[in-house]
């Protein structure tokens, strides 16, 4: 368990059953000789987050873990693993925490990928108790995943879409993160949720609500280290803004 150290112990109190903690658990038994059995146990009761439903108890190690487990997915859809995603997620864990905790995130990582994860079911237990701020957060880094290598192929695509609404993500709000990737004419406007059609006091508004929306501090409670990672997603929306007022000559 020790390659594991950071990632397993800042989860462990949350992640103690459902499909997360299966996974979780086998991935630790394997690390043991002759212990995998009680391992695999220990992981094989309770909750993931604390009491099901309550989405005030997440924790960073519950949000890190389930992260781990869907980017772990998303490599394994397009049936290759490619370098330039694995430098993706080290360079993410790097900024965010350093570099001894981003290669123990990578040792994880590639543990995960021997896994058959069963995404509906691991989408589900998240769903139920992770509060859906830190679930767009998850599924904007899900797409920087699958664009690591430049483009995003269709099978991820296919992949992403069905987290979304297995994470209980809505539809306009799925379309805005994905157009924050794939750049179209509308993509501004797909951003702050809106048509190009509205009048400049909509567009004031809708940036408005989407501001609010994506702001970092509605994640403030895993730490800030995450908070981090959602100033990407709020600069998005910003740059959706000024890119509609130059072409509309909003004031």
């Amino acid at each position: 368990m020790a390659k594991f150290g950071k990632w397993i112990g800042a989860g462990l109190g949350a992640f103690t059953g459902g499909p997360i903690g299966a996974i979780i658990g086998f991935v630790i038994g394997s690390a043991f000789d002759a212990g995998s059995g009680n391992a695999q146990k220990t992981f094989s009761q309770g909750h993931p987050y604390g009491a099901p439903g309550n989405s005030q108890t997440t924790t960073r190690g519950g949000y890190a873990v389930s992260l781990l487990v869907l980017v772990a997915a998303v490599m394994k859809a397009d049936e290759k693993t490619l370098r330039s995603e694995l430098n993706y997620v080290k360079e993410f864990f790097v900024k965010n925490f350093g570099l001894q905790s981003a290669n123990e995130a990578i040792k994880l990582l590639h543990d995960l990928l021997q896994q058959n994860i069963p995404v509906t079911d691991v989408c589900h237990q998240i769903q139920n108790n992770m509060d859906y701020s830190s679930r767009l957060q998850l599924l904007h880094f899900l797409f920087g995943i699958a664009k690591a290598d430049g483009e995003i192929h269709q099978q991820e695509l296919k992949l992403i879409a069905h987290i979304a609404v297995n994470l209980g993500i809505n539809t306009s709000d799925y379309e805005s993160i994905k157009a924050m990737f794939i750049k179209n004419t509308d993509s501004a406007y797909k951003i702050l949720e809106i048509d190009p059609s509205v009048s400049d006091d909509e567009v004031k508004r809708a940036y408005r609500e989407m501001a609010k929306k994506y702001h970092p501090d509605k994640v403030s409670y895993l730490g800030d280290d995450f908070q981090k990672a959602a100033k990407e997603k709020f600069q998005k929306v910003n740059e959706a803004y000024e890119d509609i007022k130059k072409e509309r000559k909003i004031a």
